[in-house]
């Protein structure tokens, strides 16, 4: 087989072609994942009598599982956008130590975070908004949930490596294992065996379980062509700091994500109890759907963007971006003209109360309002990651949601009530999406040589 039809090579062939072939599986694991969380609170939604309070207990959990993503993605995002470039330059040696140390960092923390959470649960439930009503679903939900969090961490945060070695779609088999033994599990343990809110959480652990297994046997041995081994996995201070620095983008994201729910179900509990709590709940669900492409997308075009950054091809660097770009864009106004057509529908998914439904729908509209404009905010911010540029990716990860989300949130609603928490997001949307995009067209786009270097063969 010539290099130019080798699906690990992003350097020749047509890169359209090529981003479609490592987006779409991506985008498929990306559904795949966000179906872990989603089947629970479909199910959880549509328990008899108890649907309505057992879904807010899980929205107030939401955090804690963002907190522990934020940390995957600190390490898994980092690493594999470092893996990508020594990959580009022809250094299997330091790619497959940054891999090493990515596993290492990944399954440490992860304990860490467990015993953290098994220390302060409930004054942090309480933190985040649950009261006497909610707190017991959320406890039963948190307990079992946080043993899964090594598996979650291994599978979730390795899958970009297998993405960035040129297997999309053996990184969306992981995922899709897992949700497939989520989606026949859940059912079981929560009508069958009668166990509620804690059967969900024994379905993710346990699916959680499979996905991890599935990954170290790819990663130990497979065809993968830089496989995980022990030697590898001694920390590297230098390393880790790279890694670290690159993913701190992503990490602060996700921290801010968990901030603005904590913010949001905090001021929502206080003007209209459980019942916007719950709303917020859906709004979150029906965001990771409409996420998924332009997340797909990205997370499929970084490694590609990465690569030919290390192998000197700059033509193709600037002609990836222009075409994430587009892509996302197209999508993410096709989402945004179906949520707002039909959002009834979309919160139907979740609950049965025409007490929510009939609340949500003004609510989705209005926050989902302008989620075109979020193709900016990850064309620029995907970039900046790809070619090594942390400062600027930390920076625009704290403006949209740090600096414009939670102020807007606390401050909105003294003047529009419970609509100010959801007008929040669109307003930040434009200006952390304009600002994050420009600056990067100015700063790093235009500087990007017009030819390539030779790449190497």
């Amino acid at each position: 087989m010539s290099k130019a039809h080798d699906p690990s090579d992003f350097a020749h062939g047509r890169l359209t072609s090529i981003i479609l072939h490592q987006a779409v599986p991506v985008m498929l694991a990306q559904i795949a994942q966000m179906l872990y969380n989603i089947v629970d609170r479909i199910y959880i939604g549509h328990m008899p009598e108890t649907g309505d309070a057992a879904l807010s207990g899980v929205g107030l959990v939401f955090p804690i599982i963002t907190i522990i993503a934020a940390f995957t993605n600190l390490y898994g995002t980092g690493g594999a956008s470092l893996f990508a470039i020594a990959r580009g330059a022809g250094d299997d040696a330091q790619a497959k130590k940054i891999l090493g140390n990515t596993t290492a960092l990944l399954v440490l923390t992860s304990f860490t975070l467990m015993a953290v959470g098994y220390g302060f649960e409930r004054p942090v439930l309480s933190l985040f908004g649950a009261d006497a009503h909610t707190l017991p679903y959320a406890t039963a939900y948190t307990r079992i949930y946080l043993i899964g969090t090594v598996f979650s961490m291994f599978a979730t945060g390795l899958t970009p490596f297998i993405n960035a070695e040129g297997f999309p779609r053996t990184g969306m088999i992981t995922t899709m294992l897992g949700v497939i033994i989520n989606c026949v599990l859940d059912p079981v343990f929560i009508f069958t065996l009668n166990l509620g809110i804690a059967g969900a959480a024994v379905a993710t652990v346990i699916s959680q379980f499979a996905a991890a297994l599935w990954v170290f046997r790819f990663m130990t041995r497979s065809r993968a062509s830089l496989t995980l081994d022990r030697d590898t996995c001694r920390l590297d201070g230098k390393l880790v700091r790279r890694i670290i620095a690159l993913g701190t983008s992503g990490f602060i994201m996700n921290c801010t994500n968990a901030l603005v729910q904590i913010v949001c179900n905090a001021t929502l509990s206080a003007i209209g109890g459980s019942l916007y709590v719950g709303i917020m709940t859906i709004i979150n669900a029906i965001r990771q759907m409409a996420e998924l492409p332009a997340l797909g997308l990205t997370s499929g075009t970084s490694p590609v963007i990465g690569y030919n950054y290390g192998a000197k091809a700059y033509g193709r660097v600037k002609k990836s971006i222009r075409i994430m770009f587009a892509l996302t864009f197209a999508f993410s106004l096709a989402i945004w003209i179906f949520i707002s057509a039909c959002p009834h529908l979309l919160i139907a998914i979740f609950t049965n109360s025409p007490r929510m439904i009939a609340a949500g729908q003004h609510a989705v509209r209005l926050y989902f309002f302008g989620f075109v404009f979020m193709s900016l905010q990850y064309t620029g911010q995907t970039t900046f990651m790809a070619l090594e540029k942390p400062k600027q990716a930390i920076f625009f990860s704290l403006l949209r949601k740090a600096f414009i989300v939670v102020p807007l949130t606390v401050v909105l609603p003294k003047f529009l009530g419970a609509s100010g928490v959801f007008a929040a997001e669109p307003i930040s949307n434009l200006i952390g999406g304009l600002a994050s995009f420009s600056t990067m067209m100015l700063t790093v786009y235009r500087r990007l040589p017009a030819d390539d270097f030779p790449t190497k063969k």
